[in-house]
């Protein structure tokens, strides 16, 4: 989301480690104007048996996006040496101290421990991977960003007469309960007495809940704009205290709001 992103000048240095048999080349462009979103991208390593015709289409673009190939044969029927070898290097670069995060592109619960013993270390988390990415994966990442919506332009569009696409089995944000839930928690915790809440730390929490939070995944470009579809909220936009832009707060609507005190009234 894009208040996950860092100013210039504090840039974090990230790792990109692919995981060649569990992610496509063909999203290898958007994937990385993503990373730069979050920091810089210091190290770009891929992980797979190039002795394979599988693996061709990576091949393809790895010089042109400066991605430095590993090679790691399969010793064994059934056992995944690409996985391991990722994983070796991936503590190695942890222990040598020069990054501020990693991001591990794949689909595969194997790299749900490495994940959280980055976190462990107090650095960032990015994963990426389909949609069908086991649970537990997604929820040892700081941020999950499934790679649909990377080769999907129309999910990103979600703006006026650009018709919006969400990502197969997540649906609509209003049809979408745990969503609804989770960001109807998030603002209550970040709601004053009067119950608004500012955009930017709703968002926060928002992610922190539910790690593969995107508002592209229902069509949207923008935070802002997924709120505004939902029609429940009142907006308000504020001048900030050094005059320096806009803060957006928002807060559910009166008649939404009225109904639940009534029911925590009867409780």
């Amino acid at each position: 989301m894009e208040y996950l992103a860092q100013p210039a000048g504090r840039q974090k240095r990230l790792a990109v480690l692919i995981d060649a048999d569990n992610a496509q080349a063909g999203i290898i462009k958007n994937l990385l104007d993503e990373v730069a979103k979050y920091g810089i991208a210091s190290v770009k390593r891929i992980y797979g048996n190039w002795t394979t015709p599988q693996l061709q289409p990576w091949k393809d673009v790895l010089l042109s996006h400066s991605i430095v190939p590993i090679q790691q044969f399969g010793y064994s029927t059934g056992k995944n040496a690409t996985d391991s070898a990722l994983i070796i290097d991936a503590m190695d670069l942890l222990h040598a101290g020069n990054l501020d995060g990693f991001c591990i592109v794949s689909s595969d619960s194997d790299f749900t421990r490495l994940a959280s013993r980055i976190r462990e270390s107090g650095l960032v988390v990015f994963g990426f991977g389909e949609r069908k990415t086991p649970k537990p994966f997604v929820d040892a990442c700081d941020k999950f960003i499934f790679t649909e919506i990377l080769r999907s332009p129309e999910a990103a569009a979600g703006h006026a007469g650009v018709p919006r696409r969400e990502i197969p089995g997540i649906g609509t944000a209003q049809s979408d309960p745990r969503f609804l839930r989770l960001l109807r928690s998030s603002v209550e915790d970040s709601s004053d007495d009067q119950g608004w809440a500012e955009l930017g730390l709703v968002g926060s929490n928002l992610q922190k809940k539910c790690p593969e939070f995107d508002a592209r995944n229902y069509g949207f470009r923008k935070f802002f704009d997924l709120i505004d579809s939902l029609r429940i909220f009142e907006i308000d936009e504020r001048q900030a205290k050094d005059q320096s832009g806009k803060i957006i707060y928002i807060r559910e609507k009166q008649q939404k709001r009225s109904r639940q005190i009534r029911r925590n009234t009867r409780r």
